[in-house]
Order: C-alpha cells, then sequence, then structure tokens
C-alpha cells in the first residue's frame, strides 16, 4: 500500500478499531453474486422464487440466499494485499471488524476461516448494511472518527466521511482522488484494471480453434477457392466463436468454486476474482447476440445447428458435465455439430462415411480430455474430480474407450476412403491410404502422452501448440497432393 496520511504510526492506533468492508474490498468478488451463481448450478429452478424474495428488500432478498446456499470461504478470492495489511495491523494490537452488507451468516463463515477478526457485523435480513445505514452503525458503535475504514466503492463515500482514516481498496481512480482530496486516505490499494488481455483470456479465444472444425466441409468438398463458400464458412467461425465464448462465461461462473482449487483454472479470470461477475454476465449476453445476430445471415438450417449448440452446451454447463460418460459423449457431439454446421452454412453435404470418422475421432479426443485430468488426479492421490462425476479408478476403462474409439475411426477413415465420394475428386486416389497410419500414429501418440500425465487438459489446444501434430499435418497435406496430382499410382496398391 502507499502510506497517504499524516498521522504517523504510533501505539495511539491500537486503541482505534479497523473495520474492513467484504465485497469487493476483503475479496475480489461479491458473496451474493457468488451465492447467486452456486444456487444456479445446485437449485436452478428455485430462482423462479427470487422476484419474490426481493419483497423483502435487500437485507431479506441476501438472507434467502444464503439460508439456500453453502458458502466456500476457504476458496473465495481473497486480496492478499489487504490480508497481509490487517496480519500487521492485528501484530500491533488493532481490533479489526469485519462489516460488511453481504448476510452476516456469511461474513461469520469468512472470519471464523481467516481468524483475523474479533468481531463481525453483516445485514441481518431486516437492515441492508451499506451506505448511509453502515455508516450510522458504526458511528453508534465506535463514535464518529473512533474508526478507520477500509472499502472499495461509492457506496462507502458515507461510511470514509466518518471515519477517523480512509483505506480505499481496488476504488475505481475517481473515489481514490477524492479521498485525497478529503486528506483523510491513509492506505491505498490500487484497482487492477480489466484490460483486453483479461476479457480475451476469459472469453477463451484461443479455444476459437476448435471452430475452425466449420471449414472441413469446404476442405473434403475442395471449394477453397470459392469465395461465397468461404464467405459463409468465415459467418458460421463467428457466429459459432462467439456463442461458444458467451457459454464459457456461463460454465466459469457456475464452476467457481472447483476451478479455484484446480491448479490450472485457478488462474481464470472470473475464478481468480480479476473479470467481475456482473460485467461478465453482460459480456456473455452481448457474445451470445453478436452470434446469433451474425447467424441470421446464414441458411435456416445452419442457424437451427447454432441453436442446438446453444441448448447442448447449456445443458452441458449446468448438468450434462456432471454425469458419468453423458458429459463424453455430449463434448464429442459438439465437435460433430462444428463440422454439421459448415456443411449447412456452406451448402456442401457431408458423407456419412466422413461423419462417422468424425463422430469416432471427436468420441476418442473427448475421453482424452477426461483421462488426462484423472492421470493427473491420481498422481496427486485424489479420489476424484471437483464438479465431475469419475473417480481416479475409472482411469482405465475411460482410457480403453478413448482408444477403442480411435481405432474405430481409423477403420471407419480407411472404408471412406474407398467410397465413391472421395474418388472421384482425386487422380490417384490410392495415396489416400497413406493417411490411415499417418492417423493412428497421431491419435495413438496422444494417448501415449494421455497416459504419461504430459497431455494438456483439452487434447485440441495441446495439438495447436504441438510440432509433431503440425508435421502430421504437413505429411497428410502432401499425400493430398499426390492424390490430387500424383502423375503415378501408390506402387502395389490398386488404383
Amino acid at each position: 500500500g502507499v502510506t497517504e496520511g499524516q498521522e504517523p504510526e504510533d501505539s495511539s492506533s491500537a486503541g482505534i478499531p479497523l473495520c474492513v468492508d467484504l465485497d469487493g474490498t476483503l475479496i475480489r468478488s461479491d458473496l451474493l453474486y457468488e451465492g447467486l451463481a452456486r444456487l444456479s448450478r445446485e437449485r436452478f429452478f428455485l430462482l423462479i422464487q427470487a422476484p419474490f424474495w426481493l419483497s423483502r428488500g435487500k437485507a431479506g432478498f441476501k438472507r434467502e440466499v444464503a439460508n439456500r446456499v453453502a458458502l466456500e470461504p476457504s476458496s473465495l478470492p481473497y486480496d492478499e494485499r489487504l490480508i497481509e495489511f490487517l496480519r500487521r495491523e492485528k501484530s500491533r494490537g488493532r481490533r479489526l471488524v469485519l462489516v460488511t452488507a453481504s448476510d452476516v451468516r456469511w461474513a461469520e463463515q469468512v472470519a471464523a476461516h481467516l481468524e483475523l477478526f474479533d468481531e463481525v457485523m453483516g445485514s441481518d435480513g431486516s437492515t441492508n448494511l451499506a451506505g448511509e445505514t453502515k455508516a450510522r452503525a458504526l458511528v453508534e458503535r465506535f463514535g464518529d472518527k473512533g474508526f478507520d475504514y477500509a472499502g472499495n466503492g461509492a457506496t462507502d463515500r458515507p461510511v470514509w466521511k466518518k471515519a477517523r482514516r480512509a483505506i480505499a481498496v481496488n476504488a475505481p481512480p475517481a473515489i481514490e482522488s477524492e479521498l485525497r482530496q478529503d486528506g483523510n486516505l491513509w492506505e491505498s490499494f490500487p484497482l487492477a484494471p480489466v484490460t483486453l488481455k483479461t476479457l480475451v483470456k476469459a472469453i477463451r479465444v484461443r479455444h476459437w480453434v476448435k471452430n475452425l472444425l466449420v471449414f472441413i466441409p469446404i476442405v473434403t468438398a475442395h471449394k477453397l477457392q470459392d469465395v461465397g463458400i468461404l464467405a459463409a464458412g468465415v459467418l458460421a467461425f463467428m457466429a459459432i466463436s462467439f456463442c461458444a465464448s458467451s457459454i464459457y462465461l456461463v460454465n466459469d461462473l457456475l464452476d467457481l468454486d472447483s476451478d479455484r482449487v484446480h491448479p490450472d483454472k485457478r488462474g481464470r479470470p472470473l475464478a481468480s476474482g480479476s473479470l467481475p461477475i456482473p460485467l461478465a454476465g453482460i459480456l456473455s449476453l452481448i457474445l451470445m447476440a453478436a452470434g446469433l445476430a451474425i447467424s441470421l445471415k446464414l441458411p435456416p438450417d445452419a442457424v437451427k445447428l447454432i441453436g442446438v449448440y446453444l441448448i447442448a452446451t447449456t445443458a452441458y454447463s449446468f448438468s450434462l458435465k456432471r454425469r458419468v460418460l453423458i458429459d463424453v459423449f455430449t463434448l464429442s457431439s459438439l465437435y460433430t455439430l462444428r463440422v454439421l454446421l459448415g456443411g449447412a452454412a456452406t451448402g456442401l453435404l457431408l458423407s456419412p462415411w466422413f461423419l462417422a470418422f468424425s463422430v469416432f475421432t471427436f468420441l476418442s479426443l473427448a475421453f482424452c480430455k477426461r483421462g488426462s485430468e484423472l492421470v493427473r488426479l491420481k498422481k496427486a492421490d485424489a479420489m476424484g474430480a471437483p464438479g465431475r462425476a469419475y473417480l481416479t479408478r475409472d482411469h482405465l476403462t475411460v482410457q480403453t474407450c478413448g482408444i477403442t474409439s480411435a481405432y474405430m475411426a481409423a477403420i471407419v477413415l480407411a472404408l471412406y476412403l474407398q467410397s465413391d465420394t472421395v474418388r472421384r475428386f482425386y487422380a490417384s486416389p490410392a495415396w489416400l491410404w497413406l493417411l490411415v497410419p499417418v492417423f493412428l500414429y497421431w491419435i495413438s501418440r496422444i494417448w501415449v502422452l494421455v497416459n504419461r500425465g504430459v497431455m494438456h487438459e483439452d487434447p485440441v489446444l495441446f495439438a495447436t501448440g504441438d510440432r509433431i501434430t503440425y508435421l502430421t499435418v504437413l505429411i497428410s497435406a502432401a499425400v493430398l497432393l499426390l492424390a490430387t496430382f500424383g502423375p503415378f499410382h501408390l506402387p502395389g496398391v490398386q488404383p
């Protein structure tokens, strides 16, 4: 923190309590939004009653949510800068008071977890302890100018006016400037702004690479030089990407607790608190609206598939991802749906053989995603994954299903290469047989890496940064060129 006040640090402060706000100050989030997110995940249909809870006022609404949702204080995104500051003040003999507009039941759980606070004040179901109400309560308890106060926003202005000294935590620059002008700003812990990098990470732009699957029908139909078809493919790509990012934000809201105990996912913007929950909600709605608006420029069948995608991914986020095997089959179908979307958007119909190859390949990759997670958990001696229904002892079953699906895909690929649909596009189609061992090598290597525990939990993202994957793509491209323009057939193979 940056010391702003003129009063020296001495023993006189020991008798002045330090009052600390919770939402946006002690934690980089808001307990009410956290509670509503958990309620959406655990008891979604109860939200229908939410408008009736509001009739009891803000404090009554918070109490209704608190009565129905269990808080996980250990996983909340605390502001460690402030925690360290409070520990120092506590060691100097300061009395620390947690005073919040959140329901007092939740506040007491947070205080019990941190073991820092001597007293807790919060909303009690009838009184919403915020703004002027909080200021009056603290003056009654400690007297005018009889306490220091750490807060973060505009609702804390009345409290700071009654406080001896102000501590600004994650406050907007304008509010911090006001406190400086008032002359009682003692400590400042600046707000980390929501940057473009944070937004890009939150909407998972890296995952848009999966949506390139919409171009597969264009590639297999040899229509890359058709500008109109390519334009339709680009529109389909943008529509599915915006819709996917919208659902990623919803998914992260529902997975706050499990993400915060995950070694990698804890750094996600929502889990870490670097992206406010209300902003994430607004961003999700904007992205969905943009995706749907773009999809309306596509043929009706493509719009229907976008709708199916939104329904399926929403169901996955709320429920299906916590159901054994159903989650894997849902993931694989969503990959296949992207390919179907490309066909519907461009009018290029897919061969049933290619569709079958896609289903088995994506099913194997979906099992990869679960298998890599189970290997990591097994190494950590964990029983299962938070927010998932799998146990570590399911690893062998998951691996068997995944490898079997991969080799079935290879068989379908071999049969697909003999179809008239394929043969009419190539002068020397026998060369295409080389794609089978190339695919088998790639998918087998993926599973070896999964079993070794070195695979990224999302195999598609792993492939985008894997040199061997790029090499197999180059080899496959060379095979396709030979099949298209080769002056001779593959020796020893029937043309």
